[in-house]
């Protein structure tokens, strides 16, 4: 007996990209299908009854970041505002935390959701903007407990979330709008893992190891939305943050959009689609063992609405193994984690390198388990990513090579460091990664600053001076 349903709907109109190098706006006829697909989807999980006491909607995009595939097309909210609009909700609510070395105001703005939110009346919440309460993680022991443990066991969630999702939950609608995307470091970013923003940036920093999957499942036990839908027009592979040079080898056109009124199942069916299973996603499986999937074990507790059939390939969630020659790469033999210190330097190393002109030059040293006569022989700058590699090698280096040449970003993934950090060493300008006009950028970063972002943001002149 099927304990979910799960509605994939098939986009027939062309994708309009020769190369997806070159990010457009949707053409008339896809956007008009998507406009058309995300209402029969909606009215098939009962439309207007899904409105509970107060009347609200709360809508939770993939608003990472402004890059190109990275985020949920506006297209899609434009399609989700205008029918719950039809359908009397009373107020709308855009809500997202951006990830680390970001702030929300800034993406809301480059991606175009801000436009969107005032010609809709939608308001616009930037959870790093509010205070917060704090939680447990309660998935494992500590760290002093056990050797596996949590390094921090508690986080903040912003307050809006809390009154709204968490404390009154049975009154307010939550939709969920995820990207169809791999991961390089949890697998696939869908449903589940969209809530990460919930956690305020600094929470995210510490265990972003192999302890990645256990503190998403833990997030999903506070907060489950009430539908998701995942926008799947592109999908990218070989990671969640598709290099603009390589967009045309990460990102393919699906064309599918993905609802659930069970977000583990959307997950599920989601993964299938990139040729992966739960074995492949650990949070995915961790959620279900804890019975989050309210039923569903697998695919085939899932009645699947439309088909899948040709989808019947395996696509690599790793990075493409693509670096820069003129940085050497140090990885420790005894613990990497791909969740934290290996790939997220990694994924910033590709981008600035290879969208931003980067330069060179320089080393990178990450995990546990070095060869001291390695160490010994870096020469020039280097950079000493997370806790294991800070606490074996960063004084032996600092001995040898001064202050001055050695960086740290000291947490498993603290990206607004390893950003400071890559930005001075590469020579990239931190404003170059938020495309707008200067006096506009510094409008919105003030903005941001005088309503108490709490966001980890780089420093403005990091490419001159360093700070890490």
């Amino acid at each position: 007996m099927a304990h979910a349903t799960v509605i994939v709907h098939r986009l027939k109109s062309p994708h309009q990209a020769l190369s997806f190098t070159q990010f457009q706006p949707l053409n008339g006829p896809l956007r008009d299908e998507v406009f058309a697909a995300a209402a029969a989807m909606f009215d098939a999980a009962g439309g207007r009854k899904l409105l509970k006491k107060s009347g609200d909607v709360y809508i939770k995009p993939n608003g990472i970041d402004s890059k190109p595939y990275a985020h949920t097309r506006p297209e899609l909210l434009e399609a989700v505002f205008r029918y719950w609009r039809e359908m009397g909700a009373r107020q709308i609510f855009l809500f997202e935390n951006a990830t680390q070395s970001n702030f929300t105001r800034m993406v809301f703005a480059l991606t175009g959701y801000s436009k969107l939110c005032r010609r809709y009346g939608v308001k616009e919440v930037y959870l790093d903007e509010e205070k917060s309460v704090r939680f447990a993680f309660k998935g494992r022991p500590t760290l002093e407990e056990s050797p596996e443990g949590y390094q921090s066991n508690t986080f903040e969630i912003p307050l809006f979330v809390v009154d709204n999702l968490i404390n009154h939950a049975d009154e307010n609608l939550y939709i969920n709008l995820p990207k169809l995307k791999t991961h390089s470091m949890a697998g696939v970013t869908l449903g589940v893992k969209n809530q990460w923003a919930f956690p305020q940036q600094n929470d995210r920093r510490s265990d972003h190891n192999y302890n990645l999957p256990h503190k998403l499942a833990d997030v999903l036990g506070y907060i489950q939305p009430d539908y998701t839908l995942i926008e799947g027009v592109e999908a990218t592979t070989y990671g969640h943050y598709p290099v603009t040079r390589f967009a045309d080898e990460c990102v393919k056109p699906f064309r599918v959009l993905i609802g659930s009124t069970n977000v583990v199942a959307a997950d599920l069916v989601g993964a299938r689609l990139f040729g992966l299973t739960a074995e492949d996603v650990p949070h995915l499986k961790i959620a279900m063992e804890r019975g989050y999937g309210k039923g569903v074990r697998s695919l085939d507790d899932i009645e699947i609405i439309g088909d899948i059939a040709d989808f019947n390939k395996t696509y690599e969630t790793d990075l493409l193994q693509r670096f820069p020659e003129d940085v050497a790469i140090l990885k420790g033999g005894e613990r990497l984690c791909r969740e934290g210190c290996q790939n997220n330097p990694l994924t910033l190393l590709q981008v600035l390198a290879y969208d931003f002109g980067g330069k060179g030059g320089w080393t990178i040293v990450m995990g546990k388990g070095h060869d001291p006569a390695a160490i010994d022989a870096v020469t020039g700058r280097v950079l000493v990513m997370g806790r294991c590699a800070r606490d074996e090698v960063g004084e032996r280096l600092i001995a040898r090579l001064g202050k001055k040449n050695v960086y740290f970003s000291s947490y498993c993934n603290d990206l607004c460091a390893t950003t400071n950090a890559m930005c001075h060493l590469m020579g990239v300008n931190p404003l170059k990664l938020a495309p707008l006009p200067f006096f506009q950028a510094i409008k919105v970063f003030i903005a941001a600053k005088l309503h108490g972002t709490k966001a980890n943001i780089p420093s403005l002149l990091a490419h001159k001076c360093k700070v890490v």
